[in-house]
């Protein structure tokens, strides 16, 4: 079992460090709000092609498909809350414009970085191959995703050396959230496993439509967007094919 546990954590770490490498980038070279609109649209694309592609149809592939499906718009509906949650707590804080939007950003790819966590965790207890590749499917994913998130926060005048440790910190909540998804889920009936994926699913895709693409169009924006957001779900569609599982 702990060979697999450090698998698992392994698989976690894929995605993290393309996070981190996408932090990287934007450090080398300075961003458009062009350029950041683009790299959203890419990464929702590919994430909307990880549930759409690999996490619903494995979920429902359980004996009571209504189950997970409602645990799709359970996931959703969480994450909505914990969204006003964190606005709740920023407001109570007394944090000024130009602080709440950097901490917003943090908290938001923190909460889509565990969700990613949990769900490799989970996939790799029904089938460590749709672990894997769905571990690979994140790394193009979350390498705009981090670009996208320290372009932000060079835009909002935080210091370089907070950037780092921010894009670095990325690795502890999809580490915990793989942890989690495997050891709590190990011995859980399927319907259980099938349904936590499902709801990862809905937690996802309304990170995608809340909070991707709204912040792609907060700025300037480009014709391309559709484009990129379609060849994100294509480059996903190529590795769930060509890779297999």
């Amino acid at each position: 079992m702990l060979s697999d546990f450090l698998v698992v954590l392994g698989l976690a770490a894929l995605p993290a460090a393309g996070n981190f490498f996408g932090g990287v980038l934007a450090e080398m070279f300075r961003v458009s709000e062009r350029a950041l609109s683009l790299s959203l649209h890419l990464a929702a694309g590919i994430v909307l092609a990880v549930v759409g592609l690999e996490l619903m149809p494995e979920a429902l592939k359980a004996s009571q498909p209504w189950v997970p499906l409602l645990a799709f718009v359970v996931g959703g509906a969480l994450f909505i809350g914990l969204d006003r949650a964190i606005g709740y707590v920023q407001a109570r804080m007394g944090r000024d414009e130009q602080q709440k939007g950097p901490m917003t950003i943090f908290a938001g790819v923190s909460i889509d970085l565990f969700s990613d966590g949990v769900m490799i965790g989970t996939a790799s207890v029904l089938n460590p191959a749709l672990g894997l590749l769905l571990a690979l499917g994140q790394v193009p994913a979350d390498v705009p995703e981090g670009f996208a998130a320290v372009a932000t926060l060079r835009n909002a005048g935080i210091r370089r050396r907070r950037r780092i440790l921010m894009a670095a910190s990325f690795a502890v909540p999809i580490l915990l959230g793989a942890a989690l998804g495997f050891l709590a889920l190990r011995q859980a009936p399927e319907i259980v496993t099938l349904s936590v994926l499902a709801l990862t699913g809905g937690a996802l895709v309304a990170v995608v439509v809340e909070e991707m693409i709204g912040e792609a169009h907060e700025g300037e924006t480009s014709r391309l967007g559709p484009v990129f957001l379609t060849a994100g779900f294509a480059i996903f569609g190529a590795i769930s094919v060509y890779g297999g599982a």
